[in-house]
């Protein structure tokens, strides 16, 4: 049985990460991890006229990039698992159009990229694949403009508030290769801690964290010591700092390896950036960067991977609706211990 425990699930044959890519915009080129980036755009609409033309320019020529770098022919990839911000999801949609492989569209909030691996990692295993993509993309023009006020107010922003990431990243998944490998995963379960401030989504998607984390624990058996690092997707500095309080109050102490990609993507006093980066774009492109690159450097060998999503719209705001959480941790290993 691959189950195990309430909701964790080890592959039984290695699912290699076998190349990936990533796009991100000009504030996140000015940011602490601009070396590790494929790309960096000089401004928001890299030759388009609109930001969401630009943000579906950005995740096609992000996944032309990782399959290129895998060295095999996209005929060969048999699934795109992709999603992102925009309604319906047209950034992934539109921008992917074009690429002739079977697409699933899929949305998480900025979970997504997770999400996508979890997808891709259960359908190679389960035999219905040999490659899979997994992609996620946002924009914070084009989420500024859809989520809270038009850039043109130049609204003050709350101390708690997040910097939506501009960027992309893509993962191509494969039964073939030489690793990292995706070894478990811990599909996350819909949590809602009654935030309703839009501008404090560190708040409202902590307790999801704490969630997944806690099964992902107790299921597999495993403690925070077994990682070399732990990282959240989108939780920012607030964030960050609740879900350490609410696994002390576990009894799991994670602060030695514990990280949040929104923390790390901009550097808060600097770039004004507040409580940090948030969006789809923010955890797919620190891990196909920054985190990849430790892989390859031997700096990490075991990661777990858990970006967070705040699954809200516009609409629900503006309903007086509480702000749900979810988080899905994917286990990510230099070499297979369990197969």
């Amino acid at each position: 049985m691959k189950k195990v425990g309430n909701q964790s699930y080890f592959m039984s044959k290695p699912i290699n990460i076998l190349s990936t890519a990533c796009i991100v915009g000009p504030k996140e080129k000015d940011g602490p991890l601009n070396a590790y980036f494929d790309q960096c755009l000089e401004d928001e609409f890299w030759g388009e006229n609109s930001w969401e033309k630009a943000e579906s320019k950005i995740i096609k020529e992000t996944v032309n990039t990782a399959i290129a770098k895998s060295k095999i022919a996209s005929s060969s990839i048999d699934f795109v698992f992709a999603g992102d911000l925009l309604n319906q999801c047209i950034s992934s949609s539109f921008g992917l159009r074009e690429s002739n492989i079977p697409f699933f569209g899929i949305f998480g909030a900025c979970s997504t990229f997770g999400e996508a691996l979890t997808l891709g990692s259960m359908t190679i295993d389960g035999d219905f694949a040999t490659n899979v993509v997994c992609a996620a993309s946002s924009h914070f023009c084009s989420a500024e403009k859809q989520f809270r006020f038009p850039l043109e107010l130049g609204n003050q922003r709350a101390p708690s508030s997040q910097w939506t990431v501009t960027g992309s990243g893509a993962a191509v998944l494969s039964k073939d290769g030489e690793g990292p490998y995706v070894t478990a995963i811990t599909p996350g379960k819909i949590v809602d801690m009654g935030i309703k401030d839009a501008n404090n989504m560190g708040a409202a998607m902590a307790g999801a964290a704490q969630d997944t984390l806690l099964c992902h624990f107790k299921d597999t058996g495993r403690n925070p010591s077994y990682y070399d690092a732990i990282f959240t997707g989108d939780l920012g500095h607030v964030g960050k700092d609740i879900l350490i309080d609410l696994m002390e109050t576990k009894g799991y102490n994670i602060k030695a390896n514990y990280n949040d990609c929104g923390v790390l993507i901009f550097d808060k006093e600097q770039q004004d950036t507040h409580s940090g980066g948030s969006g789809c774009g923010c955890s797919a492109s620190v891990f196909c960067g920054y985190i990849s690159h430790m892989f390859k450097e031997g700096k990490y060998k075991k990661v777990l991977l858990m970006p967070t999503g705040a699954l809200m719209n516009s609409t629900t705001s503006q309903q007086g609706e509480s702000i749900p959480g979810i988080a899905h941790a994917v286990a990510i290993e230099a070499t297979c211990p369990n197969l």
